[in-house]
């Protein structure tokens, strides 16, 4: 991400001019980030610090520029890319907002399985079941996917989402032990909206975005039973890492998915 390339300018709170001769005073070369890229680095910093949270408005591109010393049309070009990327959101007469997951539009930007009738919304919001949740000490691998060290403390979190009363995702969740303390199946259970709203809102960790892996599978003995179908019908697998700011893992979810009702669906840009 950009932020891992932006120069470290001092607190944001009182920043010096990146602009004219500070740039110079960078000794920059060519290969260094364009100037809108290094105010897209101090805005993400900004974010991941929660100095404003989901939700939010952020200062106005007037204010931000003047903030900065650069101008606006620089603020606008990062905040541009950051709207494009789901961080922000921008309304018409009202500003720029930090985005949330408690967003309608946001809600089914991660869920990306579709029913053959209709769309997500039409079909209204899953039927969550939790089935446990749990702290662990990580093992090897989900330690390393996490950026943790083998044995650190883990949530496990295991849960299924019917639809019209069938059993269609099977997931099992693993999340970093210290950022999520106090998590529990019973404050998963009365959370009526989604669960990355509820990272966000209690324990203030944002998903900025995701890479998944996706395969074919049978299911096991349990697996089966849970989603009521035989161990002979093939199911999709989804392995999904969820990252905050920074490139930060912080969860690691693995998914099973009945594909006779629904479909999974990705618009690529």
């Amino acid at each position: 991400m950009a932020s891992n390339t932006a120069p470290s300018f001092a607190a944001l709170g009182n920043p010096p001019s990146v602009g004219g001769d500070a740039l110079g005073a960078l000794n920059l070369s060519p290969a260094f980030s364009p100037l809108y890229q290094q105010i897209k680095g101090l805005i993400l910093q900004s974010l991941e610090a929660g100095e404003w949270k989901p939700g939010e408005a952020i200062p106005s591109e007037m204010d931000l520029a003047a903030r900065f010393r650069v101008s606006q049309g620089t603020v606008r070009k990062a905040i541009d890319e950051l709207a494009a990327e789901n961080l922000l959101v921008r309304r018409q007469g009202k500003g720029t907002f930090v985005a949330t997951h408690a967003e309608q539009h946001v809600q089914y930007r991660f869920l990306k399985l579709q029913p053959d009738n209709g769309d997500n919304q039409s079909e209204g919001p899953a039927e969550r079941t939790i089935i446990d949740c749990k702290r662990l000490r990580a093992s090897a691998d989900i330690a390393r996917t996490l950026s943790l060290r083998s044995g650190d403390p883990v949530l496990q979190v295991r849960r299924v989402l019917a639809y019209a009363g069938v059993p269609t995702i099977l997931e099992e969740l693993w999340l970093p032990g210290a950022p999520f303390k106090g998590l529990t199946a019973e404050r998963l259970s009365s959370y009526k909206g989604p669960m990355y709203a509820l990272f966000e809102t209690e324990f203030g960790v944002r998903m900025v975005r995701a890479e998944e892996s996706i395969r074919a599978v049978n299911p096991d003995a349990e697996q089966a039973q849970l989603l009521n179908v035989a161990i002979h019908v093939p199911l999709l697998s989804v392995a999904r890492v969820a990252y905050t700011y920074n490139d930060t893992p912080m969860e690691l979810r693995r998914g099973l998915y009945r594909t006779d009702t629904h479909h999974y669906r990705n618009a690529l840009s």
